[in-house]
């Protein structure tokens, strides 16, 4: 099998040949130390040296406003590009918001300053890679920016049809994003990767029905249309979201990323014995402990063992996919050969 009919295979809960594997993406401080110990020039010849399955490569490039502007502007003030992957624990442009009309009033991104002509050429210079494609679609993030996190939790109970009104033109653009991304693309990806970080380490940032009613709506929206297309839809959420992995299953999702090992209720063991069959699992091996202090030879043992409990529908990652430049090259290696065997 290609690299990508491996990983069809598994998300379709096919037969593939073997698990799959994949790197991740190594945080851009670890690549130089890696590069050199190897004597490799690119990151792309590190992932063809590990053998790796997938490449990922979000479609959020593809907005290219004439003037510089990112697509979402939430933080007054804000020194340096505003980073959906970080939710800021500062007041947003909105945060002492109680006007619909001010939120109308914003200068919401324009989907017509989207290009997807470089990122399409990039996904197609892979053609027998499983490539992860698709917006990042990070709307809880950027609603939970727009507010600052505290606030956006208490207005939630406060002013929902603020958090609504916001919420819609944040989760709208990226739907119509995606729905212009995945026409443009058509058979050169297969699978859809979204993501947003709604766990801690012991539990969600809000509870089930706060998640049902304020965020599962924008999934299944954007979701549907990864489906529209024939996509496999993968999700990456860290922490302990146990809790909702049902509710995710509910509207669609195909696999699930990165398994926060240590994360309470994301063991190997709990996810296997409650999805398995269900969903196409991603990640697990444990970025918090052990790819950081074990052995190359506890790191083989600890991906034999993943394996076992999650069966032929794995694909061998990180448990967070920006490994750091505290994880051992000799352990990567280790975790992309215990992968294959």
């Amino acid at each position: 099998m290609t690299s990508r009919e491996r990983i069809s295979a598994i998300f379709a809960k096919g037969q593939p040949d073997r698990v799959g594997f994949w790197t991740g993406n190594p945080h851009s401080d670890t690549m130089p130390g890696y590069l050199a110990q190897l004597g490799l020039e690119s990151r792309e010849q590190f992932y063809e040296y590990l053998g790796d399955d997938c490449r990922w490569i979000p479609a959020d490039a593809g907005y290219k406003h004439p003037e510089g502007i990112p697509a979402f502007n939430p933080i007054p003030n804000l020194k340096g590009a505003f980073d959906c992957t970080i939710m800021a624990p500062v007041p947003g442009r909105f945060a002492e918001c109680e006007s619909l009309a001010e939120v109308e009033a914003h200068d919401w991104p324009d989907p017509d300053h989207l290009d997807f002509t470089d990122v399409i050429h990039q996904i197609k210079s892979h053609p027998e890679r499983a490539v992860f494609a698709g917006m990042w679609t990070c709307f809880f993030h950027v609603v939970a920016d727009y507010f600052g996190m505290d606030n956006y939790f208490v207005k939630m109970y406060t002013h929902p049809e603020i958090v609504d009104a916001v919420t819609d033109h944040v989760v709208g653009f990226y739907a119509e994003a995606n729905e212009r991304f995945f026409r443009e693309v058509g058979e050169a990806a297969d699978i859809m990767f979204l993501g947003n970080d709604f766990g801690t380490q012991l539990s969600l940032f809000i509870s089930r029905e706060l998640f049902s009613r304020f965020v599962l709506p924008g999934f299944k929206r954007n979701i549907e249309i990864g489906k529209k297309y024939g996509k496999f839809v993968l999700l990456h959420s860290c922490g302990a979201i146990r809790d909702v992995i049902p509710l995710l299953v509910d509207v669609g999702i195909d696999g699930l990323h990165p398994l926060q090992a240590l994360a309470v209720g994301m063991d190997a063991d709990t996810l296997a014995r409650e999805f398995r069959g269900k969903l196409a699992f991603v990640g697990g091996v444990d970025t918090q402990q052990l790819l950081i202090h074990g052995s190359p030879a506890q790191i083989r043992d600890e991906v034999r063992r993943l394996k076992d409990r999650f069966g032929p529908h794995y694909i061998v990652s990180p448990s967070h996919e920006a490994i750091l430049p505290n994880v051992p090259l000799d352990n990567v290696i280790a975790m992309a050969e215990a992968a294959k065997e």
